[in-house]
């Protein structure tokens, strides 16, 4: 067994119709800037994944200065972490993810991320828990400046894992 830990933030920006976060559309007047889709909740699950295992980080196998990853769906992304990760020899088990943004309210979305996250992990939706909280309008999240995101993923390894 191995637990892996990952984080990530993305800054808002001016316009838009809202973000993707857990793969779930969030209708929202602003956008988040990033190279791929800039799912934070998803981008910060692949971290956890590629570090329980060993694997360095996103950004070392999902580099931003690609333009391959350009737009990226984040679920594409993490399920091909999940191929990397098993061809070493692990498997998930479960997730433990945080969100953290002053707005939008994510509560009406928590089901269906979890649900979109759990897939794209090819595990039951019970495995996979997505949290949601502000920062008491404290730091770049509480100004309403961008999102963050916290996930914790335990991984079981076949006999013989590294």
């Amino acid at each position: 067994m191995r637990i892996g830990q990952g984080f990530d933030v993305h800054r808002f920006a001016d316009g838009g119709d809202g973000f993707r976060l857990g793969g779930v559309p969030i209708p929202y007047h602003r956008g988040l800037l990033a190279h791929s889709d800039g799912d934070v909740l998803l981008h910060a699950v692949t971290d956890a994944l590629l570090g329980g295992a060993g694997l360095g980080d996103i950004g070392s196998h999902f580099p931003d200065d690609d333009p391959q990853w350009q737009d990226a769906d984040s679920a594409l992304l993490l399920r091909r972490a999940v191929e990397q990760v098993a061809g070493q020899g692990w498997s998930p088990v479960n997730v433990d993810a945080t969100v953290i943004a002053q707005a939008p309210k994510l509560a009406p979305y928590v089901a269906a991320m979890r649900q979109a996250t759990a897939d794209a992990l090819a595990l039951p939706a019970q495995a996979v828990n997505v949290k949601a909280t502000t920062s008491e309008r404290l730091g770049f999240t509480g100004r309403g400046e961008g999102i963050a995101a916290l996930a914790v993923i335990l991984l079981e390894g076949r006999p013989g894992a590294a």
